[in-house]
């Protein structure tokens, strides 16, 4: 029996912290067959990783915490000036970070790592080396999937490489997120213009496609699948991009009719959800969707916080000392102060992103 067919139970408490191996199945099926979906937030800092704890600790819910390559870069600081190696340290140093408060927030949390493509398929084998190291030292890997993007590449070479990185991650209890067809837009470097607008047949997956790669990869691990149906990175005008989430319907039933694994066996991947309409993020998750990336939505939130905060106290952004009263202006311009401002806006923007998911009050964590 395969890791993509052992059977798990719902609704089981797990432990709190981040889940990975048979957990963090279990976790994503009980999403699945409870018909809720949890939101994949990209962090860049301790400061957005805090909030997004925060937030679903607040909640009641687990969450996704996931780095792209430029995020683990800017985790291990700029000033790295080999960036291959900052990616890799980066995310280790994040992913420590999480692993030591995650269960202090009494909540479950998938960590990922978002799109890679061909360049950045190293960055992803050094994170699976240094998985290997904490599976010896501790029992347990340090990510609980990674994401490999060929989408743009033929759909035999896509498949190929995935299952090569597969038969490294499974035995570690890391699973698997790809990626088929084209999602739009841009996100770090990885991604593809709009071109052709919103009737781009690239940005639409086929059927057959999902059926192959399921077949091909699910016996050697667990994989989830993020299939386009019109999504995109960034948020557009209206009319520019025209949502299908009925294609993760019709894969759904390809593969079910296939193998006769059930209604819904295909655990799918939602990208691009920054700004998408309630009802379309609704339709996806009752056709198997179990995780929604969310980063320009929160990017803004952030951004839009400390704007907010630094217009309203702008004499303290120019001023150590009041010109008007002659006061010290320090309690101001702490860094404390406005960053604590802005993982605020992260936090109730996360507030409409679990209630549109259906994920408010659905942790799996046990009570302490």
């Amino acid at each position: 029996m395969t890791n993509q067919e052992r059977p798990v139970s719902a609704r089981a408490s797990l432990s709190p912290g981040v889940v990975t191996g048979a957990d963090y199945r279990r976790l994503v099926a009980t999403c699945c067959s409870e018909g809720y979906a949890l939101p994949a937030v990209n962090v860049v800092g301790t400061d957005s990783i805090n909030a997004v704890m925060e937030a679903a600790a607040r909640n009641r819910s687990d969450v996704i915490i996931q780095l792209s390559n430029g995020g683990a870069r800017f985790y291990a600081g700029e000033g790295m000036k080999d960036q291959n190696r900052a990616r890799i340290l980066g995310a280790v140093a994040a992913a420590r970070h999480v692993h030591t408060l995650a269960a202090e927030y009494g909540i479950c949390v998938i960590l990922h790592t978002d799109h890679a493509d061909r360049k950045l398929l190293p960055w992803v084998s050094g994170l699976i080396d240094e998985s290997e190291i904490a599976v010896r030292e501790t029992g347990r890997p340090l990510f609980s999937s990674h994401m490999i993007d060929l989408s743009a590449e033929p759909l035999e070479e896509n498949i190929a490489e995935c299952a090569r990185f597969l038969r490294r991650m499974a035995p570690l209890g890391i699973g698997l997120e790809i990626e088929l067809g084209v999602t739009g837009g841009e996100e770090d470097g990885i991604g593809h213009d709009l071109d052709d607008g919103a009737d781009n047949a690239h940005l639409y997956t086929q059927p057959a496609d999902v059926l192959r790669a399921y077949n091909e990869l699910s016996p050697l691990g667990f994989v989830t699948i993020a299939a386009s149906f019109g999504n995109v990175h960034g948020v557009y005008a209206p009319g520019n991009v025209k949502l299908r989430p009925e294609i993760l319907l019709h894969s759904q039933q390809a593969v079910s009719e296939a193998t006769g694994q059930g209604e819904r066996p295909l655990a799918l991947v939602f990208h691009g959800g920054s700004g998408s309409e309630q009802r379309q993020i609704a339709e996806a998750v009752s056709y198997g969707v179990f995780k929604m990336n969310i980063d320009t939505d929160i990017q803004f939130a952030f951004a839009e916080s400390v704007g907010g905060y630094v217009l309203e106290h702008s004499e303290a952004f120019r001023h150590q000392i009041s010109p008007s009263t002659g006061k010290p202006l320090k309690k101001i311009y702490d860094p404390r102060k406005w960053l604590r401002v802005g993982e605020c806006g992260i936090v109730a923007r996360l507030d409409k992103t679990f209630a549109d998911l259906g994920a408010t009050g659905k942790t799996l964590a046990a009570s302490s």
